[in-house]
Formats: C-alpha cells, structure tokens, sequence
C-alpha cells in the first residue's frame, strides 16, 4: 500500500486544492458550456441551463483538467473534451430523472417536472450531440473513442440497473458490475483523456484510468449510503428516493443478507413497491443501521479511494497529485 493511505486531517479533506488547481481553466470550460448549450430553439438552453446552472461539483470535467495538470500538459484541448465529459454526465441525469420519475435534482425541482418528459429526453439527445460535436473538433480518434464507449458502458448501466430494480435477490457482485459502467465508466474516461492529449505513455494512460474508475465506485457508494445516513446533510434530492424506487444498492443488499427472516420480508415487500410510507422508510433506515450497513458501505468506499490514490503512485509528488488525492479523501469523507 503506498504512503498515501485515505486518511483525514484533523478539518477533513475538502476540494479546495483540485478547485484552485483547476480555477482558470474551469472558466474555459463554463465558458464552452455555456455557448455550446445554445440553441435557436428557446426551450433546450431553457431547459439545459436549468440543470447546469443549478450547481454540482462539477467532478467529472475537473478530472480531466485535474488530470492535464498532472501529466504537465500545457495546451488548451482538454477545456472542450472537459465541456464534452459535463454534457454526456448532464444528458444522462435528464434521461435518470425521466426514468426515476424523480421530483428534484440538486435542489431545485426536477426539469422533467417543469418541461416535461419528452422535452427532458430531447434535450438530453441535444446534450449529448453537442458532446459529441466537441470530440469531433478535438480531432483525437483515441479520445473519441474512449469518450464514445464510456456512453455505450453507462446506457448499458442504466439498463442493466432499471433490469435489477425491484429485485431483491440482487447480489452485491451485479451491483458492484452496474455502478461501474453507469457512474463510474465516465470518471475513468474523464481522467484518462488527459493523457490522450498530454500523450503519455499507455501506463500512464491506464494509471488515471485506475484513477477515476475507482473513484467512480466509491463516489457512489457514498452516495448510496447517503440515502440511509441520518446523520448527513441534505444532498439535493428527497431521501429516500432509492427506497422508494426499490433499488437493490449496497446497503439494502448488507441489511438484507444479515437481516432475520421478518426483516427480510420486509425488504421484499418494500422492494417490491408495497411498503413506501415514510413510516416504511424510517423503518429501513432504522434496519440499516442496526446492521451497521452504512458504516459497512463507507468502508468499501474507502477501500477504492484507497485504489484511486495508490493508481496515482506511477506519477511523481506534485499539487495536482496532492489534490487529486485529497478529491478522493473528500469523496469517500463527505456527507452530501
């Protein structure tokens, strides 16, 4: 295991350090974003903008500009191929709200809600054109490719998840297999074009591919336990909304395999659609935590940052490998 184990300083990790390494050329890629979501056609940058501009992270583009500054690279390609990372991850949101029948995202209520489905799946369609019409303009067949099956992989995640929910023999092994293609398939293309443009060798290129796929999962398995944990802050949409929805994720799989024969009734019922009261709920998070199932989650979460650090050992000491490392620590650290 490298020195850099996922440890927390006493004030905990924060994204400060990747959000200042990243800062001017973040303005670059909002800047592209921003003229790339236009449209003569007033709905899709209505509709766009009202996701995009309603915050997030914005962590998938900033690996890849994160991830340029650690190969060194000095030009300016990777603010587009950024833009493209951030449309491919906006379209998918609008298509997961429509699917999910969600009600807010980010904060704010859901576009599906205020457009509508059909107008929601075709900006997504837009969105997704526009990513598209960026990678072209870059020109690199390897970045194209990687960003092309990235979108293959997470449609196919989706499928597989929407073919897994409300089963609740789904096994932790299936779970793992759908958030590695439907989140973290575009971590890892994110941080490895950064070094299709900064043209490193291919273990390089596969170390930053280590790097975000391991993220990915721990990032969300962190979100995944954030719908159980009372103990975190709001993060933007209704808890719950797994549960409800009867999603199989890690720690309703725990809970479920250590639970006695009447919780695990429960659990087929709810998963099942029948038990979706908030008194429901209270009772699965209450489930959940008496089998220590979101502790259980975090530490698998751990686990991978652990790998996303120890992928970064193949480059040398630096602030954007200490930032990249502390984005991880702040991933897996986090309560929204």
């Amino acid at each position: 295991m490298s020195a850099e184990v996922v440890t927390l300083s006493r004030k905990g990790p924060t994204l400060s350090p990747i959000l200042d390494l990243t800062a001017t050329a973040m303005e670059a890629v909002n800047a592209i974003i921003l003229d790339r979501m236009q449209s003569e056609i007033p709905l899709i940058p209505a509709l766009a903008g009202h996701l995009i501009a309603g915050g997030g992270k914005r962590m998938r583009p900033m690996l890849t500009l994160a991830g340029a500054e650690l190969v060194g690279y000095r030009g300016a390609r990777h603010h587009k191929l950024a833009a493209s990372v951030e449309f491919i991850h906006t379209a998918t949101l609008l298509h997961d709200d429509v699917v999910d029948g969600s009600e807010t995202r980010r904060g704010k209520e859901a576009a599906n809600l205020i457009y509508g489905n059909p107008a929601t799946v075709l900006v997504g369609d837009f969105l997704f054109s526009r990513a598209f019409e960026l990678m072209v303009e870059d020109g690199s067949l390897d970045a194209l490719r990687i960003l092309s099956s990235a979108s293959a992989v997470i449609a196919q995640g989706e499928v597989d998840q929407l073919t897994a929910q409300r089963k609740v023999e789904t096994s932790e092994e299936r779970y793992l297999s759908i958030i590695d293609a439907k989140t973290a398939a575009l971590f890892a293309a994110a941080s490895r074009i950064a070094a299709v443009v900064g043209e490193c060798s291919e273990a390089e290129e596969l170390a930053l591919d280590a790097y975000g796929r391991n993220l990915g999962i721990a990032f969300q398995l962190v979100d995944d336990a954030i719908d159980y944990d009372t103990g975190t802050a709001d993060m933007g949409k209704d808890r719950g909304d797994d549960f409800r929805e009867g999603k199989m994720t890690l720690p309703v799989i725990l809970t479920y395999a250590r639970g006695s024969d009447e919780e695990r009734r429960f659990w087929q019922e709810a998963v099942a659609g029948f038990r979706v009261e908030d008194e429901d709920f209270d009772h699965a998070v209450e489930l959940i935590r008496r089998h220590d199932a979101v502790s259980a989650t975090r530490e698998r979460a751990r686990m991978y940052a652990q790998r996303a650090c120890d992928a970064l050992s193949i480059f040398p000491d630096g602030p954007a490998r200490a930032a990249m490392v502390e984005a991880a620590q702040f991933a897996v650290s986090r309560g929204y």
